[in-house]
């Protein structure tokens, strides 16, 4: 019973985080065309790795 009540705190506590850092990012002003090329170039670094197998420590 313990161990639920710890779960249950533990997903109460990241869902308050969550709501409050979507609130935080929705005020600010992000540049989110050069976060997506990020994310994008990264993502694609990962899967032509996996696909040529080089450079690759998997």
């Amino acid at each position: 019973m313990l161990r639920f009540v710890i779960i249950a705190l533990v997903v109460i506590f990241a869902w308050v985080v969550i709501l409050k850092l979507t609130r935080d990012i929705r005020a600010a002003r992000i540049d989110w065309k050069g976060w997506a090329f990020i994310v994008g170039f990264v993502a694609l670094a990962f899967y032509l790795s996996h696909v040529t197998g080089i450079g690759s420590g998997f």
